[in-house]
């Protein structure tokens, strides 16, 4: 197994994905492109196939991050102890200080550094954010310890831990942000003694890989130069590298029939919808899944207003965002306020907003990840409430997505890096 340490690590959508074995909607793999993610079928849904990674190191600073992320990797195996509920910052100096140490003989590192301040639907001040390294507004004056510098610290780990590989992950934004993706392209490739080979920054659409969602996120990957294989060096900084060297993962699925020009484009399977997302999910007053049971009961205000619109059973869901989860979109509007879904409607079925479940569907999250949980001393009390919930699907890596990335990376292991004896 290879060791993975997860930064910025949230409820654990990438590393969810990294390690496998969990379950999703059939209609979510391309059988054609992708019969080898299948370990077996179980209740109509496909158990996908572990991995070679093996999360032994997890970080957040919100405490509903770690009370969901606990939760769902207990059930795994894994003990609450390896995930620390402290900034990256303070990590990283006690680290120096000797006053806590990060695992020796990494492999991989994974990390989601914060996206607000490079997000169109935030105020986009990159790397000048007033936020310090715990999201606080407290600073007046920019510093290395500010959330749009909190990259550079994630490269510090990077620095200390010297794994193979490293995978960041940020909001699509960023590509388009001034010199924003060049300077972090080439921080990171200055990493250690011989540096990292870090690939041309890549976005990636959620829908091309079986993700019912129209999420675009921008992924960052490096490898170390001293440990990769005599000559694939040579080849990756040629100016045509061989494709078989990509570490990003071939798509599955096109959108809405779009003529894409790739290799195995006659194999591609049309893209999921929200039909076969929401698949034998039971309407919130018939469920005991309290994910599904709560939802946020917010008026419709008007189409002129931000999270009013109906989604389209027929389509790929909406990008699900930490801070709509006070608007999020109608899973069905009434005739009377434009609502289409008239077969549900005739059934006398309510106006209603999106369920935090039907919200994780949509990401790809299994149903056995918990996103409400009752606090047991106290009724109608939550360790992790409703409003958590959202935010924390909002925040997250689709978990297939994050599945075709370790997929990849796990097939091109041995062609990148010297057998260690």
């Amino acid at each position: 197994m290879k060791k993975l340490l997860s930064l910025f690590s949230g409820c654990g959508g990438m590393d969810i994905g990294f390690e496998g074995d969990f379950l999703v909607e059939k209609s979510f793999i391309n059988t054609r492109t992708s019969k080898n993610f299948i370990e077996k079928e179980i209740d109509g849904k496909y158990l996908l196939k572990k991995t070679i990674f093996n999360t032994i190191f997890a970080n957040d600073i919100e405490p509903s991050a770690k009370i969901s992320w606990v939760n769902y990797f207990k059930k795994r195996g894994k003990d609450e102890s390896i995930y620390f509920l402290e900034s990256i910052v303070d990590l990283v100096k006690k680290h120096h200080n000797g006053n806590f140490i990060f695992p020796n003989k990494i492999d991989i590192i994974t990390g989601g550094f914060p996206c607000q301040d490079f997000s169109v639907a935030g105020k986009r001040k990159g790397f000048n954010s007033s936020k310090n390294h715990l999201g606080k507004q407290t600073i007046d004056t920019p510093s290395v310890e500010t959330r749009g510098m909190l990259y550079t610290w994630m490269k510090e780990v990077i620095e200390i831990t010297k794994p193979n590989v490293f995978i960041a992950e940020n909001v699509k934004g960023l590509v388009n942000f001034g010199q924003v993706r060049d300077i972090i392209q080439k921080d990171f490739s200055r990493i250690g003694k011989d540096g990292y080979y870090v690939f041309e920054p890549k976005v990636l659409l959620s829908g091309n890989y079986g993700v019912p969602q129209s999420r675009q996120r921008v992924f960052f990957i490096g490898l170390k130069k001293s440990a990769l294989k005599k000559g694939v060096l040579e080849e990756l900084e040629k100016k045509n590298p061989s494709e078989d060297l990509s570490p990003y993962p071939e798509i599955t699925h096109k959108i809405n029939d779009k003529i894409l020009f790739v290799k195995n484009e006659e194999d591609l399977k049309r893209h999921t919808n929200l039909h076969e997302a929401f698949k034998n999910l039971l309407e919130p007053d018939k469920t005991k899944d309290l994910s599904q049971k709560y939802y946020y009961k917010a008026k419709f205000l008007g189409n002129h207003v931000q999270g009013q619109k109906e989604i389209s059973l027929s389509k790929l869901g909406p990008t699900i965002r930490a801070e709509h989860h006070g608007n999020i979109e109608f899973r069905r509007l009434s005739s009377e306020n434009g609502g289409k879904i008239n077969k549900e409607l005739d059934k006398g079925l309510k106006e209603r907003r999106l369920t935090i479940r039907e919200c994780a569907r949509i990401q790809t999250f299994p149903d056995d990840f918990d996103f409400v949980i009752p606090a047991k001393e106290v009724k109608n009390k939550f360790i992790l409430s409703q409003g958590a919930g959202y935010k924390l699907v909002g925040n997250a890596v689709p978990p297939l997505l994050a599945y075709h990335l370790a997929n990849k990376i796990q097939r091109n292991w041995k062609k990148y890096f010297k057998e260690i004896s």
